[in-house]
């Protein structure tokens, strides 16, 4: 027997993999969660997610309609990543920094019938806070029976965590409303599911307005889940510590789906924490790590302080910001993880487009993202003309394949823009190709701001700021910073005859936006810098930001 589950890619949905692996692999541990003392088989979790599709059958929620997720790295999220496909019902993925003024938009936009959350998340229960804040009818209704006018469509909340949530359903209640629904109704509705049903939707902002939800069908996440765990040659003989969030596709696809296409073991962690990530990697043995790279830098500086056992590591994924080469020696020489591989992608992608190999120098691995995924294809073009450029010259880098999303949710002409009529997904960034087809990201398209490994786009916090009635027009820029890469800057031209300062509008922020998105400066302008046609010119901007606030040592450093 094979060391990994057998299975026909593109000819399966999530719901049927689960099974499959079940089958093939029942005895086998899938989830070790070591900080939770829960500890699943393969048989164990599939009984798992049977309840769990049951019970939202059992809640009324037919195939295709969305149910959002607003929760941390708990044990929940997964039964509900590979329940909810089951019964048909797409999962809908919600950002944990979101606060209200993000949360009502991605509700209202998703269209999402169900909200799973959780409490004892940050301080005094700052989602029950945000739901109740965006629906204030919860808490005055009858499960099931919500009618919010914020959120038209969403029907049921229910929540995670100890105690109730006044007029939400409890997990624990909607498992024992799935009792009364028989096996045979189950097959059914798992039967009628099929590979190229959307069923995950996760949001990711653009360029221009706000976040949209990223459409993925079972084939594009189950292909691009096979093809990074065939990088990082894994079987049902690994584990992998989770750190990374799963409502990203770090998490949910390269975390969970690459240990259950390979029969390997999930070991999540509930939030990056690198006490909690040394404590899972040695108590659940585990030969594969996740992260971006200042995850691993805060996981050796632990490792200097106390000792663990990490001998078994082996593998991994880095991912999210070039890795500093130093940082990759330390992984390989004093973690062990000598064949930690570097991915590169993008959520509109399933995520994965490049990747390095396990054989691969590690000179390669911190000089490059690697090469094109198998049955993938990768190409560099002139972003004007739409021609490929020569090996060596910078140009976009475009992708085509089984990976490309589906499309955005009821975004119609921003997918037109975003996958060309040859199907290719244009990713805005720009790289070099070599040779041998390795690819190495030089820069990107347009204005996104990266801060700490997070993207940032800074229309979406325009929008928001635009709804302060002290605040006539708004441009948003990244600074450079050496600790984070880049900070965020908000230009503000003011009402004629209004006044504020930079406390008063970050507290208008707070508590509406996600903290990373909100300005780290505010300053203050009469006329803004612009073309000929009246564009505003957003570089000169960063320009003056970088002056003023003395980083232009900042600039150098990122750019050498």
């Amino acid at each position: 027997m094979s060391n990994k589950p057998q299975f026909e890619l593109g000819n399966v949905t999530i719901g049927q993999l689960i099974d499959t692996v079940a089958d093939q692999f029942g005895d086998n541990k899938a989830l070790d969660f070591n900080q939770l003392g829960i500890s699943y088989t393969y048989n164990e979790l599939n009984e798992v997610c049977n309840k769990v599709a049951k019970g939202f059958m059992a809640l009324g929620v037919e195939r295709g309609e969305h149910v959002a997720i607003w929760a941390n790295n708990v044990a929940e999220w997964v039964y509900s990543q590979f329940g909810l496909p089951k019964m048909g019902a797409v999962l809908v993925t919600v950002n944990t920094a979101y606060r209200s003024f993000e949360l009502e938009y991605l509700m209202k936009q998703s269209e999402s019938t169900t909200l799973v959350l959780i409490g004892g998340v940050r301080e005094a229960d700052e989602y029950i806070k945000v739901i109740n804040d965006v629906c204030p009818e919860l808490k005055d209704c009858k499960p099931g029976e919500l009618k919010s006018e914020k959120l038209p469509n969403l029907k049921n909340v229910i929540y995670i965590g100890e105690g109730t949530l006044p007029g939400a359903y409890g997990w624990e209640d909607v498992l024992a409303m799935g009792e009364k629904v028989i096996d045979d109704e189950l097959k059914v509705r798992l039967a009628s599911c099929q590979p190229e049903d959307v069923v995950n939707m996760q949001y990711t902002s653009g360029t221009t307005g706000f976040p949209k939800g990223v459409m993925l069908s079972h084939t594009n996440l189950i292909g691009n889940a096979y093809s990074m765990a065939e990088c990082m040659n894994l079987t049902a003989d690994d584990c992998t510590c989770i750190p990374v969030p799963m409502f990203h596709c770090f998490g949910c696809v390269i975390g969970n789906l690459c240990c259950v296409v390979s029969g390997a073991t999930m070991a999540p962690v509930l939030a990056f924490d690198p006490v909690a990530v040394m404590e899972a990697v040695d108590a659940c043995k585990a030969t594969a790590l996740l992260g971006v790279p200042t995850m691993f830098i805060a996981e050796l500086e632990e490792m200097g302080k106390n000792k663990y056992d990490t001998s078994h590591l082996r593998t991994g994924v880095m991912a999210g910001s070039p890795c500093p080469i130093e940082v990759m020696k330390q992984v390989v020489g004093v973690m062990g993880a000598s064949e930690m591989c570097i991915t590169y992608g993008q959520t509109e992608a399933s995520p994965g487009i490049t990747m390095t190999r396990v054989t691969d120098p590690l000179e390669l691995r911190v000089t490059t993202v690697g090469r094109a995924l198998p049955n993938v294809e990768v190409m560099i073009i002139d972003p004007d003309t739409g021609k490929e450029m020569e090996r060596g010259q910078q140009g976009e880098l475009i992708s085509r394949g089984y990976h490309v999303m589906k499309g955005y949710y009821q975004m119609e002409e921003a997918t037109a823009n975003t996958i060309d009529s040859d199907g290719w997904l244009h990713t805005r960034d720009l790289a070099e190709m070599d040779a041998e087809g390795n690819c190495k990201i030089t820069g990107r398209m347009g204005d996104m701001i990266i801060r700490g490994g997070e993207n940032i786009y800074p229309r979406e916090i325009e929008e928001y700021l635009y709804t302060n009635d002290k605040i006539k027009d708004v441009q948003v820029v990244g600074v450079p910073s050496i600790k984070y890469g880049e900070e965020v800057v908000a230009y503000v031209q003011l009402v004629s005859g209004a006044s504020t300062d930079e406390a008063e509008l970050k507290a208008f922020c707070k508590g509406k936006i996600a903290f990373h998105k909100t300005p780290a400066f505010f300053m203050f302008i009469d006329e803004y810098p612009v073309t000929a046609s009246g564009k505003i010119q957003k570089y000169k901007l960063r320009d003056m930001a970088t002056a003023t606030l003395g980083r232009e040592d900042d600039a150098k450093v990122e750019t050498a």
